[in-house]
């Protein structure tokens, strides 16, 4: 029987590290938002944060939630797609902009 064929319970993504495909590390996963009414994973609360990323946030001790849409794939760490990046580069052009 292959591995991806067992049901886990989510609980077991609690703790892992999150990095984009890039290999940037984001975050650990504190917890997991979700949609009880479709019974699915929606987003995934992350702390102890990439403070380069997300200085703000992690200075601030809110986390941030990445979208589940974003996971790429799921083992030892969670990869996600490069848009976490993306997105916070562009928050961090925006700031420059409005300081210029």
């Amino acid at each position: 029987m292959e591995n991806d064929s067992v049901p886990q319970e989510i609980t077991t993504l609690v703790g892992r590290e999150v990095y984009t495909n890039n290999g940037v590390f984001l975050g650990e996963i504190e917890d997991l938002r979700l949609e009880l009414d479709t019974q699915q994973v929606t987003g995934l609360a992350l702390h102890e944060l990439n403070h380069e990323l997300f200085a703000e946030e992690a200075a601030s001790a809110r986390g941030v939630i990445v979208p589940f849409r974003w996971v790429q794939s799921v083992g030892d760490v969670v990869i996600v797609n490069d848009l976490a990046e993306r997105v916070q580069q562009a928050k961090q052009n925006e700031e420059e902009e409005v300081r210029a």
